[in-house]
């Protein structure tokens, strides 16, 4: 699967240092070793050295590193692996790019073998002094004339526009050579102009969005939410790959039976028995419970089949991903499930013994969180994972996952909401107290926003400053400890793929469902507890419901799929992904098995696709097609008393008015971004009125209810309406 590569690349340690190339025989994987394999001259550019970058660069010799295996002239700059080598690198030093870049273009002509050519920059991107390498083109690219939208956050963060080093490599056997013709560096078009609006919080990756996505489309996502539910569960289902769902009776952990789904549509290593995954199965109960689907009714209790992830018969007590888990591997595979089987214990209250799990595992994870603390007294989530055998951090000395100090925070503010109990507190606080005191990004895979949103509810319920803004900030930009992951902000060849959640630069992008259907789980109803950002999260989930279409079958051009699946003929089952590019196509929606040549025979990712019932449950229309109504309540779960609560975000120029449903109850309608009620007694149909690019936060509180004050929130009939004003 897309998140088991690390996704990190290699790390340099210096920087304003002319680069010579070489070749390394010994090294198999350069571009993960380019530091071990380049001979530095240290002395600092001059400013005559440094230069804007144009296309004429590729045919002027001064620009490049002198080279034996690399050749400029007339034609451009050609690559060539010499004798004994696999690899070269071509280096220009001193480079200045634009500020923004938006796209590169290159003319590239292979000569001689099958060599693959790669594209990177090397230097200060980000403004921080800390030098990295961002690479544009890779793997298997095809020769010809080729363009490349680029995450205008990878190059052009620095303001101070420092020299970069711009590298063309070749991998492959002696005598294999690549002709680059042109390379062009275009800059990103400018940012609209934004009217600003009183109160609210902009997101910097979320204002390089598009106010309206084109091509613009919403899906009725409860509707596709409620077919993949009645797709997957149906045990008498025929056809190829069919039936996905079994009865497993083995009775690992829980004296009745428990069922499974395989991972991927058609993975024969997961179709029987025990072998199934907690973050699949108990995803589409979740999934298909928030799409309005009660899944304790019928002939199978799925809801108490979910027990079977609670490992008891192993010891470790804790809710995983398998139903004969363990710990010490990764630290997001063990949350996560966690997460999933609090939101569910929260949706059935009362259902079996959920409520005791939730209580026992908090208490492991508190214990864990005790273990991990330093002299501080706050735990350091540092690490690749934690063994709860051991009761000690693991770490594989490849990456880390900080992010899930993120998820334990949310667990444990959760599990003390429900309890009360000042060690759950204290856990959740030492989480948070970890996060505020990092200065890099820890975004590792899926956490990291359920983090956020613990910060803003803590602030809001109890009165903290937690720093939501750099939370929140990290959701959206580029991850430190993963190399690329973040939010996607490009358009990806006349789609509008921007608010998808994945890699930015694999590839030139490639984002997961599974990951953007939660990343929208937890920041939608953090809006609830801070207002300011309504507009920016309402912006971002207008691009996100418009492009998380495209991965599903019949979203895009004809041969623009890996693995179409006839079966499946409402194409209920996303793909794992969607790539910028594969095969010569964008976008592509695809995933890991296929491409990887790893198992599966599909690129369908069960896994994920379960969660688009959080779109189900978050989602829905109003009379203005660009206006969506978004609830906060739909996955804020374990959540105080609260009226529903909804954001509406007019992405168009001039004020406009959206109608919804307000119920047949009166209701006085309550806009936590302004701080006032904006209409009394409201019922059927009712109105409200968007400000130009703005949004509003409605409360649909009882109407004539009695309004009172208590610190710095609002309340009507003592449930809270407003926490800021």
């Amino acid at each position: 699967m897309g998140w088991k590569d690390d996704g990190r690349r290699g790390k340099e340690s210096v920087r304003n240092t002319k680069f010579w190339s070489i070749d390394c025989t010994e090294v198999k994987k350069p571009v993960t070793a380019i530091a071990a394999v380049l001979i530095l001259w240290t002395a600092p550019l001059a400013a005559e050295d440094v230069r804007e970058w144009s296309a004429d660069l590729v045919r002027d010799p001064r620009a490049w590193a002198p080279d034996p295996s690399v050749t400029v002239s007339d034609e451009g700059v050609r690559v060539t692996i010499r004798t004994g080598g696999t690899w070269r690198m071509a280096a220009a030093n001193g480079i200045r790019l634009p500020e923004r870049v938006g796209e590169i273009r290159a003319r590239v002509t292979a000569r001689g073998g099958k060599g693959r050519w790669l594209l990177r920059v090397y230097g200060d991107l980000r403004g921080d002094g800390r030098p990295r390498t961002v690479g544009f083109f890779g793997e298997e690219e095809p020769a010809g004339d080729i363009r490349r939208p680029v995450d205008p956050r990878l190059v052009g963060l620095n303001p101070r526009r420092p020299p970069f080093q711009v590298q063309v490599w070749l991998e492959g056997a002696p005598g294999d050579s690549v002709l680059f013709e042109s390379l062009e560096f275009v800059p990103a078009a400018p940012l609209p102009a934004r009217t600003p609006q009183p109160g609210q919080t902009d997101i910097a990756s979320v204002d390089l969005m598009p106010d309206i996505p084109r091509p613009f489309a919403v899906k009725d996502w409860r509707a596709r939410a409620r077919a993949y539910d009645a797709f997957v569960f149906d045990i008498d289902a025929r056809g190829e790959y069919l039936p996905l769902i079994w009865i497993d009776d083995s009775r690992v952990n829980i004296d009745r039976p428990a069922f499974g789904l395989p991972s991927y549509a058609g993975d024969n290593a997961r179709r029987s028995g025990p072998n199934h995954e907690g973050i699949t199965c108990m995803g589409a109960v979740l999934g298909a419970t928030l799409a309005g689907v009660d899944k304790r009714k019928g002939p199978h209790d799925w809801v108490l089949m979910c027990e079977a992830y609670h490992n008891t018969r192993n010891g470790e007590n804790l809710v995983l991903n398998g139903v004969s888990g363990g710990t010490g591997g990764s630290f997001w595979y063990e949350i996560w499930p966690h997460v999933v089987f609090y939101a569910l214990a929260d949706r059935y209250p009362g259902a079996g013994r959920m409520e005791g799990i939730v209580r026992t595992t908090a208490d492991r994870w508190a214990d864990a969180c005790a273990a991990l603390r330093g002299k501080d007294g706050v735990p350091d989530f540092d690490h690749t994972s934690f063994s709860f055998r051991e009761m000690k951090p693991v770490d594989n000395g490849k990456w880390k996952e900080p992010d899930a100090a993120a998820g334990v925070a949310w667990l444990e503010y959760t599990a003390w909401s429900r309890s009360r109990d000042e060690k759950h507190l204290r856990a959740a606080e030492g989480c948070l107290r970890f996060l505020e005191a990092r200065r890099e990004n820890p975004y590792y895979e899926i956490l990291l926003p359920w983090g956020a949103l613990s910060a803003a509810r803590w602030n809001a319920e109890r009165g903290a400053t937690f720093d939501v803004g750099k939370l929140v900030d990290w959701c959206f930009g580029i991850s430190e400890c993963r190399g690329g992951w973040g939010v996607i902000v490009n358009r990806w060849d006349g789609y509008d793929c921007h608010g998808l959640v994945g890699s930015v630069d694999d590839r030139g992008g490639y984002a997961f469902a599974m990951n953007t259907f939660a990343q929208a789980g937890a920041l939608v109803p953090l809006v609830r507890y801070d207002p300011r950002y309504a507009r920016a999260i309402g912006k971002w989930m207008l691009n996100l419901v418009s492009a998380a279409r495209l991965f599903y079958s019949g979203e895009l051009l004809p041969g623009h799929e890996s693995t179409p699946w006839k079966a499946d003929a409402g194409n209920v089952v996303a793909y794992e992904g969607l790539r910028h590019a594969w095969r010569g196509k964008s976008p592509y929606a695809t995933g890991d098995p296929v491409a990887m040549k790893w198992g599966p025979p599909t690129d369908r990712g069960l896994y994920g696709s379960g969660y688009v019932g959080i779109l189900g449950g978050i989602v829905a229309p109003t009379d203005v097609k660009e206006i969506l109504r978004l609830d906060c309540l739909a996955t804020d779960f374990h959540c105080a008393p609260a009226y529903p609560t909804y954001i509406y975000y007019n992405p168009h120029p001039a004020p406009r008015t959206a109608g919804f449903d307000a119920g047949d109850a009166p209701r006085d309608l309550y806009d936590a971004c302004a701080g006032r009620f904006v209409a009394r007694g409201a019922r059927g149909i009712a109105r409200v009125e968007l400000p130009a690019g703005g949004a509003a936060l409605i409360v649909l509180a009882p109407a004539g209810g009695k309004k009172t004050r208590e610190g710095g929130r609002t309340l009507v009939d003592g449930v809270v309406i407003d926490f800021r004003h």
